[in-house]
């Protein structure tokens, strides 16, 4: 396998009004993460989706609202981001067999994926030299994942209509910042050869 799709915190609390941590315009991205699924769907391609999966008492509510506790609805992700079968790995290392596996959700507890020890193997068993990264939050999260990825040797893409920001300045710099990188813009369209 050369070619992953790298979902980023596509999750109730970030995408929907109603969420805990809501990104305005993030429930507008619906169309485009399903079509992305089903072209991963279409082509055998793996999707790693990076979810937030925190304790009641997390850290990181000191800095955030709480949001994605583990078990909530607003954990959860919608159906448009899902496929089967599917494995979770979350944070406690660990040899976790994902053969079979059409989508593999890796737990967090941070900003930065990459604080799950499970990832460099899981993506180093996978063959993985292309990474097509999209969701939430532009600036944050999926700056860490596409740095994170680019750091570590991998071809990465950002696919820019299936990306929302808290902030549009913000999230330009970081799409600035990931080019220098190396890394490459691409959208929903040219990724799944419309």
């Amino acid at each position: 396998m050369s070619t992953i799709f790298f979902d980023v915190d596509t999750q109730f609390d970030f995408l929907l009004p109603a969420g805990a941590l809501y990104v305005p315009g993030a429930e507008r991205l619906l169309p485009a993460l399903a079509r992305l699924r089903d072209c991963a769907s279409a082509r055998g391609i793996v999707i790693v989706s990076s979810t937030d999966a925190h304790e009641e008492d997390d850290p990181e509510f000191a800095q955030w609202p709480p949001h994605c506790v583990r078990g909530t609805a607003g954990q959860q992700k919608p159906a448009e981001t899902l496929l089967e079968p599917r494995i979770t790995i979350p944070v406690q290392p660990g040899d976790y067999p994902v053969g079979g596996a059409r989508q593999i959700v890796v737990e967090k507890q941070a900003l930065d994926v990459f604080t799950n020890p499970n990832l460099p193997g899981l993506l180093e068993g996978l063959g993985v030299r292309r990474c097509v990264v999209y969701g939430v939050v532009t600036e944050y999260c999926v700056r860490c994942a596409a740095l994170g990825l680019l750091q570590r040797g991998y071809e990465v893409e950002v696919v820019t209509d299936a990306i929302r920001s808290l902030d549009a300045a913000a999230e330009q710099r970081t799409l600035e910042e990931i080019v220098r990188a190396g890394g490459r813009l691409t959208t929903v369209a040219e990724v799944c050869g419309d």
